[in-house]
């Protein structure tokens, strides 16, 4: 049996790894996928990714891709964003060394805010398979004196294709 893979919810007869939700995500649905590796230590003592993990995924994932899509390092803007507000929906388990696709989506963008709307999928052979979405809200601050600003130009630019 593959660790994470399909038949990963036989191990625990009676327990079910899936949210009642009415469809799963498609990548599709996404128009960015970031590829985030699992790591030997993102697995717990039952076998499979922890849950705290996912906030890790989302994090590098939307940072990882505003720093590749603006050709800038986003850590020395004058306004950053902090993370005001994330939840996780776990629709299926992961376990390292799980191939990963963070799907990244513009749910609002405003103008000192932008709200993400994210999803985790397994690279299964030729599928990306949902195992997890998101919701992650960045507020941009001044960097010096931590109050709420405008976006910045380069990263308004760059997201605001991904709305919906």
């Amino acid at each position: 049996m593959i660790p994470g893979g399909p038949e990963a919810g036989r191990r625990f007869p009676g327990v079910a790894f899936s949210c009642a939700m009415t469809t799963a995500p498609e990548a599709t649905d996404y128009p960015v996928l970031w590829p985030v590796p699992t790591r030997w230590a993102d697995n717990d003592h039952y076998g499979h990714v922890n849950n705290v993990a996912y906030y890790s995924f989302f994090d590098t994932a939307v940072n990882g891709w505003l720093m590749s899509a603006t050709g800038t390092d986003i850590r020395e803007l004058d306004a950053v964003g902090v993370v005001a507000e994330t939840s996780c929906r776990f629709l299926a388990q992961l376990s390292f060394p799980d191939e990963l696709r963070v799907g990244i989506a513009v749910e609002k963008l405003g103008t000192s805010s932008i709200v993400y709307s994210l999803a985790v999928f397994r690279v299964h052979q030729d599928q990306l398979v949902a195992a997890a979405t998101g919701r992650f809200v960045h507020v941009y601050v001044d960097s010096a004196t931590r109050r709420p600003v405008p976006i910045p130009p380069d990263i308004r630019a760059v997201v605001e294709p991904l709305t919906a």
